[in-house]
């Protein structure tokens, strides 16, 4: 079982319970400026801005344009859960930047943020596609949420929004790569935010990935290429996963299809090594068998005279 996760509590420098119900606060939203959206017009709005009320209509939309040095992090995380999920056994879903939202009582938009990658651990569970957003106050709340602070420094504002609305885990990343307006005083590095008695507190580990530290989660999003190390550190925190919910690598369809086949490959070598007749179809069959161990295929191919009679001997 996965250590409990040591906590800090964050300073976000505000205890007001709910930002949005107060005046929006330009000063908290750096490297953005001001815009006005009608509340007619928002849920049609298609640019990228991290922070919109309906009251007086003010969307905080980013001063620079959106760069590659920007997007390539919570991209990034969006495959390294890919190799997590497989590693475990079950789906993980991400989807990227899309308008996380408050409605009111008449069902109309009241406030809304755009993350960079929100993670869901469970999609199956989860009704995350039922609605084109996300009701942040609904069943469909991410696990996860990534923000990438290139230009901007989402701790002024932007995470005591994460934290008034419950969001469970916040990651904030501060890109390797240095944009011109981040102050050199800020370093890179990516920060843990868990909720704990309504509160955010900063983490040295996932609580949502458990023993994915903080400094490896970085690594991870800012190396190139992805390195050996993180590789492993991938299948260790999809195995955790795994053997809290009794799945692992062979629940998961593609692992499960190039394992078979990889057995299959090591049965036809087996065959060749022993002069053994094997035809181009016999590896296409041999992956496709169920319910055979790996000592039983070595078995067969050892004690066979033929590919007829490997097949016979595994369909006993």
């Amino acid at each position: 079982m996965a250590e409990p996760v040591q906590t800090v509590r964050s300073t976000l420098g505000c205890e007001d319970p709910d930002p949005a119900k107060g005046p929006v606060d330009l000063d908290s939203f750096p490297g953005c400026r001001a815009v006005h959206i009608p509340k007619d017009e928002i849920a049609g709005y298609e640019g990228r801005l991290e922070y919109w009320e309906a009251r007086t209509g003010t969307a905080m939309v980013l001063c620079e344009p959106v760069t590659t040095w920007h997007e390539q992090p919570s991209q990034r995380l969006a495959r390294l859960t890919e190799r997590i999920a497989a590693s475990r056994g079950s789906p993980i879903e991400t989807f990227g930047c899309c308008d996380l939202v408050r409605f009111d009582e008449s069902g109309a938009r009241e406030a809304l943020m755009q993350a960079d990658q929100v993670v869901y651990l469970r999609p199956l569970t989860t009704p995350v596609m039922e609605e084109p957003a996300v009701d942040v106050d609904g069943a469909a709340r991410p696990d996860v949420v990534l923000e990438v602070d290139y230009s901007t420094d989402v701790r002024r504002g932007k995470l005591r929004l994460y934290e008034a609305w419950g969001f469970p885990e916040v990651w904030v990343d501060v890109p390797d790569v240095r944009s011109p307006n981040r102050p050199k005083s800020r370093p890179s590095g990516l920060t843990i935010h868990v909720r704990e008695d309504g509160h955010f507190r900063e983490a040295a580990s996932s609580r949502a990935f458990p023993s994915w530290t903080a400094e490896e989660i970085h690594r991870a999003l800012n190396e190139q290429p992805v390195s050996r190390e993180t590789l492993d550190v991938l299948r260790r925190v999809g195995r955790t996963l795994g053997e809290a919910e009794g799945t692992g690598p062979d629940d998961d369809p593609w692992l499960a299809a190039e394992r078979a086949a990889g057995r299959a490959g090591m049965v036809v070598a087996i065959l060749e090594a022993r002069g053994v007749p094997a035809s181009p179809e016999l590896a296409t069959r041999l992956a496709g068998l169920v319910g055979v161990t790996d000592a039983e295929l070595v078995g067969a191919a050892n004690a066979c005279s033929s590919a007829e009679e490997l097949l016979r001997l595994l369909r006993r």
